[in-house]
């Protein structure tokens, strides 16, 4: 059924963005990828709903896959992608949509609910939960070989990831995000230096899909990855006054997944205090899940993302 999904070029603000379309229908679903993601992480996810009778759209950010780069990548802002993200629904005249965001992808999809509530039906996440901007800095409670910490240096992550070739570095990088222990270098070691090139790849990531991850980075960099997420944290809700989102929810989240082990995260989850900023979340836990668990079990996380949309269309 991948061969189903149509690729279109959608021009936003002066860039042509590249966008996965597949399915037909009123209930549109849009999938917002992480880091190291592109459209391609929701491959299983954007197939099982077209067979179940809805539309799926996966954009890859500015910067990001096939998208064209921001003219200043350095200067770019998790606001643009929740721009650009308006303006992809408005040119393909979709009136509501419902949003599933893995990883920091969580973070456009809430602030969308919050900037435009009336375009939103429901929200989910994988891996994230919506965190107020006063939520405690991670890096300060960790050793500063923590992963963020390094990437957030200017220059640093560009030097790592310079030696190799984009594959490899998306290719560690998948290897470090599904152990389930928060990559951290010691000091005179840098982040890519953590994996043993001899450790073969996850079982549910086949060297084609690296290889297809591999040409997208190749053609992107990593410019734009570098700045949002790791160095444009905290800037998306300036202005905002009402951090409240009113939307149904679900959080579904890998017990093994290493960012569940981030200072403060386990219990702002488990105390219910993240319900305090969505009161209508549901969370589900899959114990054996890691960071990547769409890609890693997809039937699972397809039928509670269905259950949700049937749930609240």
């Amino acid at each position: 059924m991948m061969d189903q999904i149509q690729h279109k070029f959608v021009e936003v603000q002066g860039l042509k963005l590249h966008v996965a379309d597949i399915g037909t229908g009123p209930n549109v679903v849009v999938f917002l990828h992480g880091f190291p993601g592109i459209w391609y992480s929701w491959r299983h996810q954007m197939t099982a709903l077209a067979k179940a009778g809805f539309r799926a759209i996966a954009p890859d950010y500015r910067g990001y896959g096939l998208s064209d780069p921001p003219p200043e990548p350095e200067r770019t802002l998790l606001r643009d992608f929740v721009n650009d993200l308006l303006g992809i629904v408005d040119v393909l005249a979709i009136p509501k949509v419902f949003l599933v965001g893995k990883d920091f992808g969580g973070r456009p999809a809430y602030l969308f609910g919050l900037l435009h509530p009336d375009r939103v039906l429901g929200i989910v996440t994988i891996g994230m939960p919506h965190l107020p901007p006063d939520f405690p800095k991670f890096g300060s409670h960790l050793p500063e070989g923590f992963y963020v910490s390094r990437w957030q240096e200017p220059g640093r992550a560009e030097a790592d990831f310079g030696r190799l070739d984009a594959k490899t570095v998306i290719r560690n990088v998948f290897i470090l995000f599904s152990r389930s222990e928060i990559p951290i270098a010691a000091e005179n070691q840098e982040i890519m230096d953590l994996v043993d090139q001899t450790r073969p790849l996850p079982p549910w990531f086949t060297e084609e899909d690296l290889a297809y991850y591999g040409a997208l980075y190749e053609k992107s960099g990593f410019r734009t990855a570098l700045r949002v997420p790791y160095r444009s944290f905290g800037e998306e809700y300036y202005n905002l006054t009402d951090l409240i989102v009113k939307h149904p929810a679900l959080l579904i989240m890998g017990s093994k997944d290493y960012f569940y082990k981030f200072p403060g995260i386990g219990d702002f989850i488990n105390s219910g205090k993240v319900k305090e900023f969505v009161p209508k979340l549901d969370v589900v836990f899959l114990p054996e899940g890691n960071h990547f668990v769409q890609e890693q079990s997809p039937e699972e996380v397809n039928q509670l993302i269905l259950n949700f949309l049937a749930k609240h269309i």
